[in-house]
């Protein structure tokens, strides 16, 4: 007997909230994986020698080929329904990759590249899948609350993936920093192996979760019409203004503001920020709406003046600070507006379109802003908080779409 053929009509909202909150604890050991090995990436691929467009290039590439990918995994996960099997193969690709990078050499930081892209490639295969099933149960309970439990949970991970990495360099009895960087990685198979194994007992213990999803017009089509075309370029722009951590912790390795083994911290730091944001935003926005988007957009969006335009430690916590809102609110009202929009027989390609256009611009966004940081970092700062103050005007062109 399967689990929704023994549960009771007044029970399937409890067993939604089971199933979103045992793939949120999913999303928080693989985040303590691919979030701890982010917060030292920039500083470890500048010890090798890389150069800021470098690093800029690589994490802007890696998300391209991440994000794009996931047009196609989306199709075919709508097309073969095999939501499971693609999550799972996904999340091996994901979890392993970060962890091999301690077995690197020090002039391989080019190999160290490619894992960090291949994690993105695994990520790009299980994202569509692992949003669609989650947006099954998100029908019993509400799409903004379910997605901010998500990336709560996600982002909790975030935050204690670089705190486990900082300990674990505090503690390495090692003067030579690239091997506490290695260490560091290989520390990271631990909660790589906890992420599979609550995977597999979600799987296990819900086979099918689109049962949770029982009122659905299977005669509606995904549509591109004008407001779906709008909300992609509002994202989009937000994307390619919204810099990557890996440029923020190479200028604050440069600046020497911090000791370099506590850079995890300041990462740490955003990550708790998110969190609690992405609750905040996921609930304002079940209650009022899209248009709470702009609020957060606007507060996150000076964040690179006062990370880059000042040496101060103050000023870059409160930099530090309103990117971690920016990114709860990425986190939580954009897939909660896709999972309101887009049919159930369409969701998983309706998150390909949406990922794919976010990497697109985040790639390009990123490789400028790097060139512009070796440039001129004013006009760096200039065109981040300007491209993303421009996605404003068009959030408020939107329906008041709510979850």
């Amino acid at each position: 007997m399967n689990w929704y053929d023994s549960i009771a009509p007044r029970q399937i909202k409890k067993a939604a909230l089971t199933f979103i909150l045992l793939m949120g604890v999913v999303s928080l050991f693989s985040d303590m994986v691919h979030e701890g090995g982010r917060s030292i990436y920039g500083a470890y691929l500048g010890l090798a020698g890389a150069s800021a467009a470098t690093i800029g290039f690589v994490t802007g590439i890696g998300e391209l080929i991440g994000y794009s990918f996931r047009l196609l995994t989306g199709y075919v996960a709508d097309k073969s329904r095999s939501y499971w099997s693609l999550c799972i193969i996904g999340y091996v690709i994901n979890m392993l990759s970060i962890p091999l990078i301690a077995l690197i050499s020090e002039d391989g930081w080019k190999y160290a590249c490619a894992l960090i892209i291949l994690e993105r490639v695994g990520k790009a295969i299980r994202q569509p899948s692992k949003n669609t099933l989650v947006s099954f149960a998100a029908n019993q309970v509400g799409e903004g609350k379910t997605f901010a439990i998500q990336e709560f949970l996600d982002q909790i991970g975030a935050f204690t993936g670089p705190i486990l990495l900082f300990v674990t360099m505090l503690f390495v009895k090692s003067n030579h920093l690239f091997t506490a960087y290695r260490i560091g990685f290989a520390i990271l198979i631990i909660p790589a192996f906890f992420t599979l194994y609550f995977l597999l007992k979600a799987k296990r213990k819900f086979p099918r979760p689109e049962m949770f999803e029982t009122t659905v017009d299977e005669n509606k089509k995904m549509n591109f019409d004008k407001t779906f075309i709008i909300y992609i370029v509002a994202i989009s722009l937000f994307a390619f203004g919204f810099i990557d951590f890996p440029i923020i912790t190479m200028h604050v390795a440069k600046q020497s503001v911090i000791p370099e083994n506590y850079l995890p911290l300041l990462y740490a730091l955003a990550m708790l920020i998110d969190a609690f944001a992405a609750l905040l935003w996921g609930w304002l926005y079940d209650r009022y709406g899209i248009k709470i988007l702009m609020f957060s957009m606007f507060l996150s969006a000076f964040f690179a003046v006062f990370i880059f335009a000042f040496h101060s430690l103050s000023f870059i916590v409160v930099g530090v600070i309103l990117w971690g809102i920016g990114m709860g609110a990425q986190e939580s009202i954009l897939k909660s507006t896709v999972a309101s929009l887009v049919p159930k027989k369409n969701r998983s390609t309706g998150f390909g379109v949406f990922e794919t256009s976010f990497g697109v611009w985040w790639f390009l966004g990123s490789w400028l802003l790097g060139y512009l940081y070796d440039v001129s970092i004013n006009w760096m700062i200039l065109v981040s908080v300007c491209i993303q103050l421009l996605a404003i005007p068009l959030i408020y062109m939107l329906p008041n779409k709510k979850g």
